[in-house]
This record gives C-alpha cells, sequence and structure tokens, in this order.
C-alpha cells in the first residue's frame, strides 16, 4: 500500500505532457496538446492533454483521465503499479505500508513477472560480464564478432545464458523467486517426463526487449553454435505481459529521435537496431520475431506518419517483406524504402560507415513504395506479359490500400506513367479493389456510425431532460442524466457563490453547499456510485472547510472518479448552460444568474424524478397479491405522502420554468 504522502508528491512532481509525451507525439494546440488517440485507431486526432489542468480527453473514445490513468490504461496495469511507473520516472522513493495477506494475494502476477525478467536481464549480463565463460563466449561475440563498444552492450543490456542446462533457473529459485514465474515468462521449461526445469535460452547470448516505457518484456537468445539443428534465434513465448505483435524492438530507446527527425527506420533485426544505434542513428526500431503486424505500425505511428524501411540485397528477402509496405499504407503512414548494395545489411553497413554516411546514404537512395516496388516487380517480369499483368496488378492493391484520396490520385498518376498505362484505366482499377478489400468494412462502420448517432438522439440527456413536463416526470434514465447535471454543477462551480430571490429577501447561496444541503434535507443518495462519491467528497470538504478543488477528483484514486471528473470537465472548456434550460428559453447574462437559476431548478427536477421513481415502485408493490393487509395500507399511505409532494413539486417547477 503506497502512502498517501508519497502519492501526493507524485501527481506533484507528474507533467502530463511530459508523462504522455513518452507514449505519443503531441502537439501543442493553442493552450492544450493534441495527437491521434493511441486508445484506438482514427486518423484525425481527437486526443487532447491539457497541461492547466493536468488532464487527457479523447473525444473519439472517450477515455479520459490523469497522467497516473493514461499509464495504468496503456501499460494495463493497476493503480499502484502506474504510480510506480510514474514515480520512477521522476524518481520519487515509493514509500510502502506492510502489506497485509489479503494486499499479498492481491499483488498482481504481471509485476512479478516484470520483476522476474528485470533480475534475469540482470543475470545474464552480469554472467557475461564477471565469469570466464561469458567473457569468453558472450562478450568475445558483442565486442568482436559484431563490434559493440562496452557503453552499447551496457545500454541495451545485452547477456549471455550460461551453457549449463539449469544454471539460470536455480539461480533465479535461490533469490527466492517462483516457479509459477519461471515457467510463464517462458525463460524456464519443464519436461513432461521427469518434470525436471532447464533453461530455455542456455547457451545464448541474450538481447531484452524493452516494452514503450522501458520495462522489459521479453528475451531474444541467439545460439553461436554451428549446428543446424539449433534454432539460430529462440524467444520469449507469449505471455501475460508479453505480445509479440504488439512490441517493437528499439523503440524505448528510438522514440525521442523519431519524434525530432520525424520519420522512423525500419530494420530486420536486434543486431541492425543496435549497429545503427552505435553509429549514432538512433530512429530505429525492428519487428524482430515476427513478420510486421497493424499493431505495430499503429504504435509507430504515435510518433511519426513517415517510415523508411531498409532492404538488404537479398531479393527473395524483399518480396517476402512486400506485404508489410501494403500494411503500412493501409495505417495512413508514408512509406519510403532504401535498398543497400549487395551484400550489405544494416548491421554491417552500420558497422562499416559513420553516422553521417549512414544518414546521407538514405537521403539520396530512399524511394517511394511505388518507383521501387515498379523497379522490383516488373525487373522479374521482363517482357513476359502474363508476369508484367501480375506486377501491375500487384503495385495497384498496393495505391488501393491509401486511404488518403489525394496521395492516392498522386501515386496513380505515378504508376501511370512508370508502367506506361492509361490512367483513366487504373483509376478504375483501384477504384474496383477498393470497393472489394474494404468496401464492406466501410458500410459496416457507416451503419455502426449511423446506430450510435440514433442511439445518441433517442436517448441523449438532452432530449430527455427536455421532455420534463410538470406532472408527467418521465423515468428512466433522465434521473441520470440530473444527476451528471448536479454533478457537473459541483465540479465546475462548486466553490462559486450565487445570489437567489426569496420573498423579498435577496440571499447568498454558496453552489456545493447548496446542492448537498438539498440531497441531504430528504436524504437524497445519487444513484450512480460513481456521482455519489463525488458528492461524499464534497461533503466532507464542506464538512471540513475546504474548497472544493477540482485536481482532488481528476487525481482521485479510484479511476471511475477520475475518469467520470475528467469527461464532466472536459465536456467544455468552460462552462456553458445545460441544454435543459436552453430547451425552456431560459436566458442569463452573469455566470450568477447561471446558478440562481439552474441549481434550483436542477434540485426541484431531481427530486420531481425521485418523486416519480418511488410512486411507480410503490404502484408496482400493490400488484403483489401476497401483501397483506397492514402491508398495503403502508403502501398506499405513503402513496398518498408522495402524490401530495409531487403536486407540490410540479406547482414549484411550474413557476420556475414559466
Amino acid at each position: 500500500m503506497i502512502d498517501r504522502d508519497t502519492i501526493d508528491r507524485i501527481y506533484a512532481a507528474a507533467d502530463i505532457v511530459d508523462v504522455i509525451s513518452d507514449y505519443v507525439t503531441l502537439k501543442r494546440k493553442g493552450v492544450n496538446y493534441q495527437a491521434c488517440c493511441p486508445f484506438h485507431n482514427e486518423k484525425t486526432p481527437s486526443f487532447i492533454v491539457s497541461p492547466s489542468k493536468g488532464l487527457f480527453k479523447c473525444f473519439g473514445c472517450g477515455k479520459g483521465g490523469n497522467a497516473v490513468t493514461f499509464v495504468m490504461e496503456h501499460e494495463n496495469v493497476s493503480y499502484p503499479e502506474a504510480l510506480k511507473i510514474v514515480a520512477k520516472k521522476y524518481g520519487i522513493e515509493v514509500r510502502e505500508k506492510e502489506m497485509t495477506e489479503e494486499d499479498v494475494r492481491r499483488n498482481n502476477d504481471r509485476e512479478s513477472m516484470f520483476t522476474l525478467n528485470s533480475w534475469a536481464a540482470d543475470y545474464f549480463a552480469g554472467y557475461m560480464r564477471d565469469t570466464e565463460e561469458g567473457l569468453s563466449v558472450g562478450m568475445s561475440y558483442f565486442r568482436q564478432s559484431r563490434g559493440f563498444s562496452d557503453s552499447t552492450i551496457r545500454k541495451f543490456g545485452l547477456g549471455y545464458c550460461p551453457s549449463g542446462g539449469d544454471r539460470m533457473t536455480q539461480a533465479a529459485l535461490s533469490a527466492g523467486y517462483r516457479e509459477k514465474f519461471l515457467l510463464s515468462t517462458g525463460l524456464t521449461l519443464k519436461r513432461e517426463g521427469d518434470g525436471r526445469l532447464y533453461d530455455r535460452f542456455r547457451d545464448r547470448v541474450m538481447f531484452p526487449v524493452h516494452n514503450i516505457s522501458g520495462r522489459i518484456v521479453a528475451f531474444g537468445g541467439r545460439t553461436l553454435r554451428t549446428d543446424k539443428s539449433v534454432a539460430k534465434y529462440q524467444n520469449s513465448p507469449e505471455s501475460e505481459i508479453y505480445s509479440k505483435k504488439n512490441e517493437l524492438y528499439g523503440l524505448y530507446f528510438a522514440k525521442k529521435a523519431i519524434q525530432q527527425k520525424d520519420f522512423a527506420i525500419m530494420v530486420e533485426g536486434y543486431t541492425d537496431v543496435i549497429s545503427m544505434h552505435q553509429a549514432g542513428v538512433e530512429n530505429v526500431v525492428a519487428s524482430s520475431g515476427t513478420s510486421l503486424t497493424t499493431e505495430q505500425i499503429r504504435l509507430l505511428g504515435r510518433f511519426t506518419k513517415n517510415i523508411t524501411v531498409i532492404y538488404d540485397g537479398d531479393s527473395a528477402g524483399i518480396h517476402a517483406s512486400l506485404r508489410g509496405i501494403d500494411m503500412i499504407l493501409k495505417e495512413g503512414m508514408n512509406v519510403r524504402v532504401v535498398l543497400l548494395p549487395e551484400p550489405e545489411d544494416p548491421d554491417s553497413f552500420a558497422r562499416s560507415h559513420s553516422a553521417a554516411e549512414v544518414q546521407d546514404y538514405i537521403s539520396k537512395n530512399e524511394e517511394n513504395f511505388i518507383t521501387f516496388k515498379a523497379k522490383l516487380l516488373l525487373k522479374d517480369a521482363a517482357e513476359d506479359p502474363v508476369k508484367r499483368s501480375e506486377a501491375i496488378s500487384d503495385i495497384i492493391r498496393s495505391i488501393s490500400q491509401i486511404p488518403d484520396n489525394i496521395q492516392r490520385s498522386l501515386f496513380i498518376r505515378e504508376c501511370a506513367r512508370i508502367v506506361d498505362m492509361n490512367e483513366n484505366l487504373l483509376i478504375e482499377e483501384v477504384a474496383r479493389k477498393r470497393l472489394m478489400s474494404v468496401g464492406d468494412r466501410e458500410t459496416e462502420e457507416f451503419i455502426r456510425r449511423q446506430k450510435r448517432y440514433d442511439d445518441r438522439l433517442h436517448s441523449s440527456e438532452v432530449s430527455e431532460t427536455a421532455s420534463v413536463s410538470i406532472g408527467d416526470v418521465p423515468v428512466g434514465s433522465s434521473e441520470e442524466a440530473l444527476e451528471r447535471e448536479i454533478v457537473s454543477y459541483l465540479l465546475r462551480s462548486g466553490n462559486k457563490d450565487f445570489f437567489y430571490k426569496e420573498g423579498r429577501n435577496v440571499i447568498k447561496l454558496n453552489v456545493a453547499s447548496e446542492i448537498i444541503r438539498e440531497l441531504d434535507v430528504d436524504s437524497l443518495s445519487l444513484t450512480n456510485p460513481v456521482y455519489n462519491e463525488i458528492v461524499s467528497v464534497c461533503r466532507q470538504d464542506i464538512r471540513d472547510g475546504r474548497p472544493i478543488e477540482e485536481r482532488d477528483f481528476v487525481n482521485h484514486a479510484d479511476p471511475d472518479v477520475s475518469n467520470t471528473a475528467v469527461d464532466i470537465l472536459t465536456s467544455d472548456a468552460n462552462y456553458v448552460e445545460s441544454a435543459i434550460w436552453e430547451q425552456k428559453e431560459v436566458h442569463t447574462t452573469s455566470e450568477s444568474e447561471v446558478l440562481a437559476n439552474g441549481i434550483p431548478k436542477v434540485m426541484a427536477l431531481y427530486r420531481s424524478k425521485v418523486i416519480a421513481r418511488m410512486i411507480n415502485e410503490l404502484q408496482n408493490r400493490l400488484k403483489d397479491e401476497n401483501l397483506n393487509d397492514e402491508e398495503v395500507a403502508d403502501v398506499m399511505l405513503r402513496l398518498s405522502n408522495l402524490n401530495r409532494a409531487k403536486v407540490v413539486m410540479a406547482r414549484k417547477l411550474q413557476r420556475m420554468i414559466i
């Protein structure tokens, strides 16, 4: 359990722009920052970060919160884990209270796996640095065969797993790590016959795989043996903390350089990335361990929309990788291709050239994907008309993936020039392929959007609450809408005062105090538990003489409270009088008048809704044939009282609205 003082220090130190910039590229827009949302796929930015309020909000998918809840959502970790991640970023020591048995039990497996991976990385690095076997095999390979400097080896956490069958596993068990997590991370394997444990990566040089925030999620191990029966690379299996389709090797080390240069270089393997970094070219990542995936492309798309793919001279390898270009295009990214001279690959090329030479070669030799693909495919087709037709069809399929109409049109024109064909014919072919490949999905998405719009039209807060009529208050979700309206007043204007005329007297009232008083006088609790928690915090603040602070709710320990507060506070940058009152054509000229009109009305409407709900519940109870005479009499008495209250409220509301 993290103590309150530590949590306060973490929130005080956390700069939300700084924290979120570790995950996405933010661009200033006025006083706020914006980006494409990291939580759903979008082409137009709807993700807003407000440094002044310390919150983020996506107006596309609806997610919102503070710096800590962003890390929770993005890393899929618990609240304490997110606090620790942010604390580590700012060098804050996390003080924890002694955990109870229940706390220990709930300490989730993910954190245990991360901790074990961190230990294993240190173990592999230490074994390579401090033992004769590690120095003669692992360190010798990295220094002599790959030319990595000691600083590069330390930066990427490179290491070596001993050749003894279970040496690492036994060391982990001796250090107190559980077999369960050794198996779930894939560091250890268990023989089916005798149940013996042994090291997955024995006798291999080790490459830790870091996620976007720098935590080790997996390992890659390369054998140095020439025995063809042994797989060259061994990778960690999928686990609770590792999904290979969602990770890009080197992105943690490359993200700042990618943002600065506004383009990323895509290579194939671990050593390609490391050699490029050592040469001074740091905006480099690799999809090692898997073919390029949509998730990886979207991950990279948070930092740049420009990708340069580097291929070596292996023609077969290039053909196998062309599918990746189409996937990048489909995500709206700009793709350029660089072909290295034979027999170079990114690793060898970076080791034999300076950073300036590597960057100069890339800038002089990169081509757009159409030119590159046309050269490659048409060269193979030669004068064979069938192969030439297939090559052109392949190029057209790539163009059809581009979502932007203008870019697609320009590439069609370029393709027509290269293959010497009629542009209109290519336009028709591209349109046909788009219809075949994306038409159904676009139609489905349109239907989904239309359904969401129709749902909002028929069940939105404004339409329901605006339909309130005296003496016949609808029940249902409009009560929820009024609860939200009450909470909105508390969050936006809780500390403010307004003047309310009662007879000949003008009374000065505080917004939060008046709302809490109105609720308490009838012992009303909001039905929405999150709204009710916000009311409870406000009630306690009033009792303690503290002001109602937005940040107390934005930074609330309960993510549901935090997200709800952010949602309400970002529904409009400034306070705007609710559409409930606009529908009644009540026009005000000052904030005090807005509050003087709005607070009494919303409380009266809410009380009417509660009365209507209670009447409905009692009427339904009367239908119960098992009620005895005494119970029926009690229900009838309560109904009579509620109906009288309903008449009083109707008259009060009529006076207010008219």
